[in-house]
């Protein structure tokens, strides 16, 4: 097998290999992952793969020619949006699944024990990085239950202009982290003058500080040295009451796992996101929940997504969020197809259609329950979406933020990403990728070409893990240690 043809209705094919002049009616040079036209197609004519639209002809393409950025344009979508029209209903499983999780008192259910320590401003960064660095393996030794101290620090809360939404944003990441079922502990430090008050945030979300929720301002304490000391001593006091918490059987339904992919290539569409939209079909199932995010990564498939809206209501906030992104990227001068990058586009994706296509395939079969705001707490079981970026640490970051304690990562060209607090797993949609990356690619769902497996029998693999993962075994980007820098707010606005 040399070409996959994924509908009847496609006018393209997908090279499994690279092709030569005359393998399958090649007329060109045709690299691996990219597009071969399977008849004449016209100039402006529609080009179609997974029996969708992905652009169109900008120039007559002959049969068995290379489809690809050189002669394949991008339009912006206007698409007929149905809503609840492919609902397809939920079939409880046949028996609960169940993992070890730390039941918290909210109810709500964590899959690791850490210690938060979040800052309202870059100013304050410094003082947070010097007071994680201080709880070293061996200091933590005494605290097995505890998975350590992290610092989530970044560049912003203070000078925020525009209409306010970046604010919020932000306020909603750090209220998110703090409440976050994977957080035991947390200390929140500031500077004291910044944009994001503290203050404002505990009355804003009701946080209340306790043993288990500490505050300071750097200016109040002192300056930097005396920071650092109050902050190690607040630390200090906690783990001992963060180490308390131990693992018990809770229910797979408390699983919220955060879908994302980065580095895609033409075969995460076809390989890894379906095996994983399989897995949250299986989660939804049990009762838990999968979020979909990046917003700009489901232009132009997001009509298959109201489809399977529970309610139009549920459907039109996700239209609006495409009106929102399409104004917004216009206002600054740029297009929705800036995405894909230039990996992607190396890796055979085209336009941004055709690489929406493939990630919206992530979120699975069952019916759209919920459509949020970025880092809004996610309330409803079942598949959801949230608003985000398609920059993975900003996406992913809000995800957390929203409630998730896994998160689940495909890739086709390669990554080594990870989180903290929500530990990360990364499916490989080829077996070129996973024997390349073998030390951080957890799934290999290149098999699907290569060994002939099944999505299902894949799909599985990935749940499976996930039930493990959420029991406490280490993910492979989380055993090298990755997580600490990957705390990535979305920033709007203006900065003044």
């Amino acid at each position: 097998m040399k070409t996959i043809r994924l509908s009847d209705a496609d006018n393209v094919v997908t090279a499994v290999t690279p092709l030569e002049i005359g393998d399958d009616g090649a007329i060109q040079l045709i690299p691996r992952g990219h597009k071969m036209a399977t008849r004449d197609i016209r100039s402006g004519e529609p080009v179609l793969k997974y029996a969708q639209l992905i652009g169109y002809a900008a120039e007559d393409i002959a049969k068995g020619a290379h489809v690809h950025t050189h002669n394949l344009a991008f339009r912006n979508v206007d698409m007929a949006y149905e809503f609840g029209t492919n609902l397809r209903p939920v079939a409880p499983a046949a028996k609960p699944d169940t993992f070890m999780g730390y039941r918290r008192a909210t109810g709500r259910v964590g899959t690791r024990n850490y210690i938060a320590l979040l800052t309202s401003v870059n100013c304050s960064a410094t003082a947070a990085r010097k007071i994680a660095e201080h709880f070293t393996p061996d200091r933590l030794a005494a605290y097995p239950n505890v998975d350590g101290v992290v610092a989530f620090v970044h560049g912003t809360g203070c000078a925020m202009g525009g209409d306010g939404t970046g604010f919020e944003f932000l306020q909603r990441v750090l209220w998110g982290y703090a409440r976050n079922p994977n957080v035991g502990g947390v200390m929140m430090a500031g500077l004291g003058c910044e944009g994001m008050q503290i203050d404002w945030l505990l009355e804003a979300y009701g946080l209340q500080p306790g043993p288990l929720f500490q505050t300071m301002n750097i200016q109040d304490v002192g300056g930097l040295r005396k920071t650092v000391e109050k902050g190690i001593a607040q630390v200090e006091a906690m783990l001992p009451e963060v180490d308390k918490a131990r693992r018990e059987e809770c229910p797979a339904s408390e699983l919220m796992v955060a879908l994302q992919c980065g580095g895609s290539d033409a075969w995460s569409g076809i390989t890894a996101n379906p095996a994983v939209g399989y897995a949250c079909d299986l989660l939804v199932a049990q009762g838990g929940t999968g979020v979909l995010a990046e917003t700009p990564e489901v232009y132009g498939a997001e009509h298959l997504l109201t489809a399977r809206s529970a309610s139009r209501e549920t459907g039109e906030k996700l239209i609006g969020l495409i009106k929102w992104w399409e104004d917004y990227t216009a206002r600054a001068g740029g297009s929705m197809d800036n995405n894909p990058s230039p990996g992607n586009k190396k890796g055979g994706l085209t336009t941004i259609l055709e690489k929406s296509l493939g990630a919206a395939a992530k979120g699975g079969t069952t019916p759209l329950m919920g459509v949020y705001k970025y880092a809004e707490p996610v309330t409803a079981r079942g598949f959801c979406f949230m608003d985000s970026p398609g920059y993975d640490p900003a996406s992913v970051t809000g995800q957390i933020a929203s409630g998730c304690n896994l998160v689940c990562f495909t890739t086709g060209r390669g990554s080594a990403f990870g989180a903290k607090p929500s530990p990360s797993m990364k499916v490989a949609s080829n077996s070129v990728l996973y024997e390349k990356q073998t030390e951080d690619m957890d799934v290999n769902a290149g098999r699907i070409l290569t060994e002939g497996a099944s999505v299902e029998e894949v799909g599985r693999e990935i749940y499976e893990m996930w039930l493990r993962m959420a029991s406490g075994e280490q993910s492979k980007s989380e055993a090298q240690g990755l997580g600490d820098y990957e705390f990535v707010p979305w920033q709007v606005g203006a900065v003044m």
